[in-house]
């Protein structure tokens, strides 16, 4: 495994434990300013709107079951199983680009049916 890999690999798991873990500081250490996120809830273009779109989803969030990393180079795909509190397990994937340390690029895509329904019954 090349450093590139380590250090991209790593920046994913930090991630995921810091989201987990509601510690939006450390993740706001982990991405790039100009961070891009695309999604099947929302896009974000910058650090506070990723971290706002993150907190949202956030606040329903119980637990991220990841069942398997795979990085190579700059690139780290995972997948995982999102668990919260309005919605059966979302089985999700996740990829990133890493650009100088950074997370600078975030697409993921799961079936958001479930929880837009959830959503939808807590207003």
């Amino acid at each position: 495994m090349t450093k590139t890999q380590s250090s991209a690999r790593e920046l994913a798991g930090a991630y995921f434990t810091a989201w987990e873990a509601g510690d939006f500081e450390t993740m706001r250490g982990l991405l790039a300013e100009d961070v891009d996120f695309l999604g099947p809830l929302g896009t974000a273009q910058g650090t506070e709107e990723a971290l706002a779109g993150l907190r949202g989803l956030g606040q329903v969030l119980e637990r991220i079951d990841v069942r398997v990393r795979v990085a190579e180079g700059d690139e780290v795909i995972t997948w995982f199983d999102l668990h919260t509190s309005i919605a059966p397990p979302a089985p999700t994937a996740n990829w990133m680009h890493v650009r100088d340390g950074r997370i600078a690029r975030i697409r993921v895509t799961f079936d958001p049916r479930g929880l837009l329904a959830g959503f939808a019954e807590r207003r």
